[in-house]
């Protein structure tokens, strides 16, 4: 923030400086002036306070470093793993978040922040498929579909497996290559299209890993004849939930420990590179040292002057997913223990619904309430009716059995919220593009980092995100590495 500096200097000048066409000029120089003294040592500006944001404020402090600020230019912090509650007692996330990790680290501070008030789940998650719910994965539980698709998948499947891996050149053909055409039509193309609302021939393969089960095709065929379910694959099939405020409890609670290092309400318009000026849009100005930026890598690269237009020619082959966030609150008891279900056909818009009273029943005002949560993406090539969208999800849910026509007199609460930046696109251009702009951002002494920051889907978690401000605070104090996005060399910042 700006130095808290006395001015009380500027009456001490002899009277004709005491004018005021003397004294502002006098005084914005000299608070300009003693605002670089106090520079001397590296001054941090972090751009949002959001998880990688909070995160690198809390290694910084944690290391002993005070020289930094956080600006958020909501009046919250959180970002995108924020919770409201509503005026009926509902507590609604921005999407169904659920809380795992890979890192030791993180799993720390999660504990001490909640002082371990959440509760443990283990995951309960199916497909929506026509009349019935099917386990997820969809490729690992094919026993229960109709015998007509079942067939179809299974005869899909053991084509693909006999192909050579490693010709397919995008994501759609990936699927195909790997799973077969049957499960391809019935779940991985609809269902992915819905998603990401975006072509998948354009996008890449190579951020798959641990997102996407990949099966063979006899343990398929073991858990159609055993009548198996196989549904404990991946890192999110145990995960926590705060007690009692959403995942938004969990960021709010870093506040009390960084408490003089945020200013909310303040939004980045500008960033004079050359002077490492920060504009805001209250009228006031910070200079920097080095910068940290969680905003959405397009618009970073807008606000920087001058202008550099090959950095946003870059950014123009990198996309984003939007998301309307549609909650519903009802009353009467939970009519399921499911924790989330997808969607890959069209009688709803969603493709996420989240039953997020079973993630705490402290989400609902009481026993005799529960919510549901419905995610609907949209994108300049995938369009949705946003002013209609209550109603659509509504319909979705009658239409796909999840709720009878006579309980839509119960709703007793709505929670609609448009999220520009949901997900970023692994595009086929995009790794070329991050290696043309995140070493040109590090030449001006600005570190992008965070989902959207740094637009790597694959380290987007929550999790992902706050190591990566952990890790930009190590290396900023020539404390440590930074693991988190060492995999992706085509960053290639020093």
């Amino acid at each position: 923030m700006r130095a808290n500096i006395n001015v009380s200097f500027i009456f001490w000048l002899p009277h004709p400086f005491r004018q005021s066409k003397y004294i502002f000029p006098v005084a914005h120089s000299y608070l300009s002036y003693l605002q670089k003294q106090t520079m001397s040592e590296n001054y941090i500006a972090i751009i949002g306070a959001g998880p990688t944001g909070l995160g690198c404020a809390w290694r910084l402090k944690e290391l002993g470093y005070d020289n930094f600020h956080v600006y958020e230019a909501n009046n919250y912090v959180g970002g995108l793993a924020a919770s409201f509650k509503d005026n009926r007692g509902f507590t609604w996330d921005i999407g169904g978040h659920v809380l795992f990790s890979h890192y030791k680290y993180y799993d720390d501070l999660f504990d001490r922040l909640l002082e371990k008030r959440y509760l443990n789940h283990t995951r309960t998650s199916w497909i929506r498929l026509g009349d019935r719910f099917i386990p997820y994965p969809f490729q690992n539980n094919l026993r229960y579909l109709p015998t007509p698709i079942l067939l179809e998948c299974l005869i899909g499947l053991h084509r693909a497996s006999q192909n050579s891996p490693g010709a397919s050149r995008n994501f759609r053909e990936w699927i195909l290559e790997i799973f077969g055409e049957g499960i391809a039509r019935h779940f991985m193309f609809p269902y992915n299209e819905k998603a990401w609302a975006f072509p998948l021939e354009e996008m890449s393969k190579e951020w798959i890993a641990e997102r996407v089960s990949v099966v063979d095709f006899e343990r398929v065929l073991k858990n159609i004849m055993t009548q198996k379910d196989d549904v404990s694959w991946g890192p999110n099939s145990t995960f926590k939930f705060p007690e009692e405020g959403g995942t938004g409890a969990l960021f709010r609670a870093f506040q009390p420990h960084l408490k003089g290092h945020i200013s909310l309400n303040k939004r980045c318009t500008r960033i004079e590179t050359k002077k490492r000026l920060l504009h805001f849009d209250d009228g006031s100005e910070n200079y920097y040292n080095t910068l940290v930026s969680t905003a959405p890598l397009p618009e970073l690269i807008s606000m920087l002057e001058p202008p550099r237009p090959d950095l946003m020619s870059s950014a123009n082959d990198l996309a984003f997913t939007s998301g309307v966030m549609v909650g519903l609150g009802f009353s009467g008891p939970s009519p399921s223990d499911k924790n989330w279900v997808y969607f890959p056909d069209d009688r709803t818009p969603i493709y996420r619904l989240t039953y997020f009273s079973n993630y705490s029943p402290k989400n609902v005002p009481d026993e005799n309430h529960f919510s549901l949560m419905g995610e609907v993406s949209y994108s300049p090539h995938s369009e949705i009716d946003k002013s209609n969208i209550i109603n659509e999800v509504i319909e979705g849910f009658v239409k796909t059995g999840i709720i009878p026509e006579e309980q839509k007199k119960n709703i007793v609460s709505t929670f609609v919220i448009d999220v520009p930046y949901s997900y970023p696109v692994p595009t086929l251009q995009r790794n070329a593009a991050l290696g043309r702009i995140i070493p040109a951002l590090a030449q001006m002494n600005i570190h992008a980092r965070g989902r959207h920051g740094l637009c790597i889907y694959e380290i987007g978690n929550m999790d992902h995100s706050v190591m990566q401000g952990v890790e930009m605070a190590d290396a900023l104090l020539d404390k440590g590495d930074q693991p988190t996005i060492a995999p992706f060399n085509f960053l290639q910042e020093k």
